[in-house]
């Protein structure tokens, strides 16, 4: 299984957009959000805010045997909960994943996992 890593600051103006979506996905809408992941491939996620004197940033860790490919398909879906989420991540963050990203993937330079007893 393979990790990534995404940082993105959150406008001051959007931080209450960002906090109330984040309670719907954990919340109310948690099952539209597990088919997406699920059908994206992503085996696991967490999505972090760490408040920086710059200003709150979202710290967001997926896992997924194909962490490209699962961007790739949030990006491409048809499906109704994926179009509004991309809209989400247009509003907040001016954000399209519909679009190829301005350059690389976030690059791994340590993994660390402790060893089984």
């Amino acid at each position: 299984m393979s990790m990534i890593v995404i940082a993105m600051p959150i406008p001051a103006d959007k931080y209450t957009e960002w906090r109330t979506a984040m309670s719907e996905f954990a919340g109310p809408r948690r099952e539209e959000y597990t088919a997406a992941r699920t059908r994206q491939g992503v085996t696991r996620q967490g999505v972090f805010v760490h408040h920086t004197p710059q200003g709150p940033m979202e710290i967001m860790v997926m896992e997924a045997d194909d962490p490209a490919r699962a961007l790739e398909l949030i990006g491409s879906s048809g499906e109704p909960f994926d179009v509004e989420f991309r809209a989400y991540l247009k509003s907040v963050f001016d954000l399209d994943l519909s679009e190829p990203p301005p350059g690389p993937l976030p690059e791994q330079v340590l993994g660390w996992r402790a060893p089984r007893p």
